[in-house]
């Protein structure tokens, strides 16, 4: 008769197997399917408030080195390439500094042209339809806007959303006819008169610096709550944000 020797486990070594695999799922999650970020301005109210946290699509536009962590040089330009959709909102790596992400609204694909006159956008020289559509105000202190003019513009691919129009006479509602480059995009946020965008210091972006689509609001704060100040988010959890698609 054989005895069998059970050869006992080292529990320490298990649990540190556990956490290595962790590690290595949340490194593929993170690097190749979702990306969590904070909205930290109000260039993109009133679609995307401060304090929203959300999940970016990094599959979405297929994959550059912005796409991995610590924007690894191990190829160049994007791989597994898809184009992304007029009036997509995107993550992209600021282009004078690439170590800077911006999250914009798309309006412009490569060899359109682009232009805003009284405020109005203009895509390959037909305005886009802008409606009104009521009044916001936002709670966060740096940027109060109260009973800011609401407008929902409608692109030509039937994406539709909200933009905001504080100032009817603000530095970017007139531009010069911007010509998007191939393999470049033009960038606007949603707050047109409060967004530093591809009229201004942005410039054209690369389509190797886009990071992703940006896809479902899963957290959000309220008036300048940091997500550290667990005691004040009963009074300041945005409950009716939770899970809300990004359009």
């Amino acid at each position: 008769m054989t005895d069998k020797v059970e050869k006992k486990q080292n529990p320490l070594w298990e649990n540190i197997k556990v956490i290595v695999q962790a590690l290595i799922l949340a490194t593929v999650i993170r690097t190749v399917l979702f990306q969590p970020f904070t909205i930290p301005s109000g260039s993109m109210m009133p679609t995307l408030l401060v304090g929203d946290y959300i999940f970016v699509n990094k599959f979405a536009y297929g994959f550059s080195k912005y796409s991995l962590p610590f924007s690894l040089d191990l190829f160049e330009g994007r791989i597994f390439k898809s184009e992304p959709t007029r009036g997509d909102v995107v993550v992209f790596r600021f282009p004078p500094n690439p170590s800077v992400d911006y999250i914009k609204r798309l309006v412009g694909l490569p060899g359109d042209r682009i232009q805003v006159k009284d405020g109005v956008l203009y895509v390959n020289g037909k305005a886009v339809p802008k409606v009104a559509d009521g009044a916001f105000t936002s709670d966060y202190s740096k940027d109060p806007g109260h009973n800011i003019p609401v407008f929902r513009e409608t692109l030509d691919n039937g994406k539709t959303y909200d933009t905001l129009d504080e100032s009817p006479v603000s530095l970017g509602d007139n531009t010069p006819e911007y010509l998007v480059p191939p393999d470049h995009y033009f960038m606007m946020g949603d707050n047109r008169d409060n967004s530093a965008d591809s009229r201004f210091d942005v410039g054209f972006v690369p389509a190797e610096n886009l990071v992703g689509r940006a896809s479902v609001i899963f957290f959000s704060l309220g008036n300048d709550t940091a997500f550290s100040e667990i005691w004040k988010w009963p009074a300041n959890v945005r409950l009716d944000r939770f899970f809300k698609v990004v359009k």
